[in-house]
């Protein structure tokens, strides 16, 4: 059994099965007058592969590093696995970190890289040679072993900085944008990768990410930072399917929103339609998906939602045609369509009718 699957059970064990095997209770972080993160709390379960999803300055990185000790909280615990961690050194804590630069020693090899850590916490000889060509072997390094990381590409030096950070078997392996540095081919690449490893060793990642294309195909839970704070937490279904705000509607995946205003219980849009919305009276704004909407010639949608719209553009987006409608009260909606080779686009300018089932609409509270 390995020491990563035995800290698994033991978690379990200890602390009531599916119990968190991180923690954090209100959680925060000042320089100074400036609030780099809002007290939170977080329960991340074993086996997660959990991302920390945002714009650039939310955040993300600063909770990333509270988390593997690089950083001193200002308020708050961490506790991995039951034991209050905050005040432990990384070193003294049960994870590892790749971060974006990868941090390889430039004169040292792949192999003897992750010989080295091995022989600093004095392992047998043949647990090293084992332990080294069985990571080797996980993250497909075999043959490259000899190799400077100036001779590695930058997929394969992301595979040591990945095989380093795995070679001591961390509790939770935190990732910080590791993929960043790399074209759009290869991230798609190493996305399967790491999908592939997360799999393989059964263990707890928590990384990084600005991408939510990124975030959706690697995690299975995600929270949403926005100015140092969660603005929410779930899986990525629910996250796209039900966003809490307008900011994680339009931050995850594309999102028409409308404007509105709640009064006795209707929701009139700025677009012409009313709809029941039971909830406080004030502004309201209706999110619907491009990809939701339906679109035929005018007068002949018969969804549960419909509104009568003018095309003014559309675009060839290669698995589908983005179109924009512009409706009343100058509301501009764009609309997701199959594309149809071999069949001519639509004017500019046409009528049209578009429409949505209510179920794929969400109401959410302030502009």
């Amino acid at each position: 059994m390995s020491n990563l699957t035995a800290l698994r059970q033991t978690s379990e064990n200890d602390n009531g099965r599916g119990s968190p095997l991180v923690r954090l209770e209100g959680l925060s972080k000042s320089y100074g007058s400036n609030l780099a993160l809002s007290p939170l709390n977080l329960e991340i379960e074993a086996g997660d592969f959990f991302a920390l999803l945002g714009p650039s300055g939310c955040g993300k990185t600063t909770l990333l590093r509270l988390i593997g000790g690089f950083l001193k909280p200002s308020g708050g615990k961490i506790l991995i696995a039951g034991q209050d961690v905050t005040l432990l050194p990384p070193e003294r804590r049960r994870t590892n970190i790749v971060f974006p630069s990868y941090g390889l020693f430039p004169h040292m090899t792949a192999q003897p890289t992750l010989d080295y850590w091995l022989h600093v916490v004095q392992r047998p000889d043949d647990e090293i040679t084992r332990k080294v060509s069985n990571l080797v072997s996980l993250v497909h390094l075999e043959g490259l072993e000899n190799r400077l990381p100036s001779m590695l590409s930058g997929g394969q030096q992301q595979r040591v900085a990945l095989a380093r950070a795995l070679i001591l078997e961390p509790a939770v392996l935190l990732l910080d944008e590791p993929l960043a540095a790399l074209d759009l081919k290869l991230r798609k690449s190493m996305q399967e990768e790491l999908r592939a490893l997360h799999s393989s060793i059964g263990g707890t990642f928590v990384f990084v990410t600005h991408d939510q294309s990124e975030a959706m195909a690697l995690a299975n839970r995600i929270a949403v930072m926005r100015d140092g704070r969660i603005e929410q937490e779930g899986t990525p279904k629910d996250i796209y399917l039900h966003p809490t705000s307008e900011f994680v509607a339009r931050f995850v995946g594309e999102a028409n929103i409308i404007p509105g205003y709640r009064r006795s219980n209707i929701a009139k849009l700025n677009c012409g339609i009313e709809l029941p919305s039971k909830g406080r009276e004030g502004p309201v704004s209706l999110m619907i998906r491009p990809d939701d909407i339906c679109v035929s010639r005018l007068g002949t949608e018969e969804s549960e939602v419909t509104i009568a719209g003018r095309l003014i553009d559309q675009v060839f987006m290669g698995t589908y045609v983005r179109l924009t409608i512009e409706t009343a009260g100058d509301t501009k909606l764009n609309a997701h369509i199959e594309r149809s080779d071999g069949t001519a686009p639509m004017s500019l300018g046409t009528n049209l009718t578009i429409g949505w089932s209510g179920r794929s609409q969400r109401i959410l509270e302030g502009h």
